[in-house]
């Protein structure tokens, strides 16, 4: 049975270093060009959150 994704997460190289005994697997994002469009979807949201926050600008 194949385990479902439950999370994504961005981390920096030394976070990665500290985490690395409970991780199976890791994507440096430069090598793994599929995730462009999940970073271009995360900063959209992001953008789309903060807008929301700041309802007068």
């Amino acid at each position: 049975m194949t385990e479902r994704i439950v999370a994504v997460a961005l981390v920096t190289e030394a976070e990665l270093q500290l985490l690395r005994e409970g991780f199976n697997r890791a994507f440096p994002v430069d090598e793994a060009p599929r995730f462009s469009g999940l970073l271009h979807a995360i900063d959209d949201a992001d953008r789309a959150f903060s807008a929301m926050l700041r309802p007068d600008d």
